[in-house]
């Protein structure tokens, strides 16, 4: 697939998509000297869990930023990104950001109205979309989408992740409609080192998430109340002794 810069506006207002993370690729080298082999990010693909090394992230952003460079990716260019939380995502994020220009997350759930002024004022250069419709509402608009894999380009798989081999960790079930949320999740990962994990789709995210046991989660407020709310359902009536010990159990734990 060729990819042509996006048409923009003589001037671009970016301020309200702006992911700022200026020491991402700094944090990102720190990781992957002092704990090359530890994991960065999990992924459930297919039914499987998929792990990838703290090297493994900083060899694939070398390579996408090779990929972005031969696609015209400049210091003067924009990446547009839009769709669910994934490593795809975040290493292509990180790989614009080491090419100096500038990164753009745009919701997902977009109508077709609403994207032209988002893509009008933004101005971006180039796109990262995920989804079949989502793609297809910005194809709609006549912008070129970059392909992953192509700018990859031959590399190893990741690995396969047996369960049992969790430690701590964060957890995001979200994506790009949590406005602010690429800048929170770039701050929160690279700079405490631990492992970043996400579920298969949002329909598998509750199952997912138990299977993990995040140490922590990185949530927008409205997905942090719907999951109280989820965890509160499951348990038992309030004021039966069943609830009274589920209440002293979480307290302790706080």
């Amino acid at each position: 697939m060729s990819v042509h810069e996006l048409k923009r506006p003589p001037i671009a207002d970016t301020t309200q998509w702006r992911v700022n993370a200026p020491q991402a690729l700094e944090q990102l080298r720190h990781w992957a000297q002092v704990s090359p082999l530890q994991p960065a990010l999990r992924h459930k693909r297919h039914g499987q869990w998929f792990v990838w090394r703290w090297i493994d992230a900083l060899r694939d952003v070398e390579r996408l930023a090779d990929g972005l460079r031969q696609q015209g990716f400049t210091e003067d260019s924009r990446l547009a990104v839009s769709g669910a939380f994934e490593p795809n995502l975040l290493l292509l994020a990180l790989a614009a950001l080491q090419l100096g220009g500038e990164l753009l997350a745009v919701a997902d759930n977009l109508d077709a109205p609403a994207l032209h002024t988002v893509l009008w004022r933004s101005g971006p250069t180039h796109a990262f979309v995920q989804g079949r419709q989502t793609q297809q509402l910005w194809l709609n608009h006549g912008q070129s989408l970059l392909d992953f894999t192509e700018l990859l380009g031959p590399t190893e798989p990741p690995q396969r992740l047996r369960l049992g081999l969790w430690g701590a960790q964060l957890w995001s079930e979200e994506g790009t409609q949590w406005q602010g949320g690429l800048t929170v999740l770039l701050e929160h990962w690279l700079s405490s080192g631990q492992t970043l994990a996400f579920p298969e789709s949002p329909g598998s995210a509750s199952r997912d998430r138990g299977e993990v046991a995040p140490s922590g989660l990185l949530l927008s407020a409205e997905r942090l109340h719907l999951l109280a709310t989820e965890i509160d359902s499951r348990l038992a009536a309030p004021g039966t002794w069943r609830r009274r010990l589920c209440d002293w159990a979480i307290a302790a734990l706080k």
